[in-house]
């Protein structure tokens, strides 16, 4: 079967290939040695890092494989619709893995955490557990796991000075540099429907900035929130859905912004079509899908 084929009912299937099972081989280093860190083991931060730079180095490996077969016409339509299905099934299914989140955000603050305060007369869980606990949100839960702390707001408009009114208000200034890093990866796809390739690649240069200005930000905001808000992972259940929303979020944003990066380099280099150019629409649709969960995150964990 020949790579350069231009007929419509031959199927390109490259050859068996290692990359895969590497690649699986190295995420799960990567969950042992995050597990592991979390849990306070020595070798936790080794592992993780090690799983990291494996990641890496199976990515570059395997996309370099994947833009080689595309540069040299290896696909034909039929196969890219395959991979429009393909992004299209994993951008659903990165819906579900956050409206799991969302779901337990949901559960912990209407329903598990009012019947603890004694809401709904069909539950007496309250009269045998946390007697006479009042329930408001945000929370740490009625045994006040992990001591006081503070909520993070979602912006502070009536500080004094105007610096203390920009570090105070970072969940806001992120929102609107997300939905800004959107308008301009438009732009670059914009530019390159109309042949205008070094244009495109500056629009996603900025795109790769902001993403970057986001990420700087939001550890900005996690140091600040252990080192002076005494806000941690284990700052009972507003602390936990915090981080984990928050925190998966975030490596997305990575993900994201790393891909962008890789688009940019293929754009300056001459890669790409005006009707052709499935890799650069794939990784605009995974950013557009950052932005709306972070829309959502925003309002359901930072303002309501």
């Amino acid at each position: 079967m020949s790579a350069h084929t231009s007929n419509s009912d031959i199927y390109y299937v490259p050859a068996p290939s290692s990359w895969p099972f590497l690649m699986t081989v190295s995420m799960t280093i990567f969950m042992v040695g995050f597990t592991a860190w979390l849990n306070g083991a020595e070798s936790g931060s080794l592992i993780f890092f090690a799983g990291l730079a494996c990641i890496l180095a199976m990515s570059f490996i395997w996309l370099r494989g994947v833009i080689k077969e595309s540069e040299t016409g290896a696909y034909n339509m039929q196969v890219d619709r395959t991979y429009r299905w393909s992004m299209g099934w994993f951008i659903f299914s990165e819906v579900m893995f956050f409206g799991a989140f969302f779901g337990a955000l949901y559960y912990a603050r209407q329903l598990s955490l009012p019947w603890l305060a004694g809401e709904g007369s069909e539950f007496a869980t309250n009269e045998y557990l946390w007697n006479n606990w009042e329930f408001e949100w945000p929370s740490n839960g009625p045994s006040d796991v992990g001591g006081d702390y503070d909520a993070m707001p979602p912006w502070d408009l009536s500080a004094g000075a105007s610096m203390k009114s920009f570090w105070g208000s970072l969940p806001l200034i992120n929102t609107l540099i997300l939905l800004t890093s959107g308008v301009t990866c438009t732009f670059a796809h914009h530019a390159l429907k109309h042949e205008q390739r070094v244009k495109s690649g500056f629009w996603l240069l900025a795109t790769v900035a902001l993403g970057c200005t986001f990420l700087g930000f939001q550890a900005y905001e996690y140091s600040h929130a252990y080192q002076e808000m005494n806000l941690t992972l284990g700052s009972g259940i507003y602390g936990s859905t915090f981080f984990m929303l928050t925190g998966f979020h975030g490596a997305h944003v990575t993900l994201g912004t790393l891909m962008l990066f890789i688009i940019m380099l293929r754009c300056f280099s001459g890669h790409f079509t005006q009707d052709r150019h499935f890799g650069f629409e794939g990784v605009a649709w995974y950013w557009h899908f950052v932005d709306v969960v972070w829309l959502g995150l925003f309002i359901f964990v930072y303002v309501l």
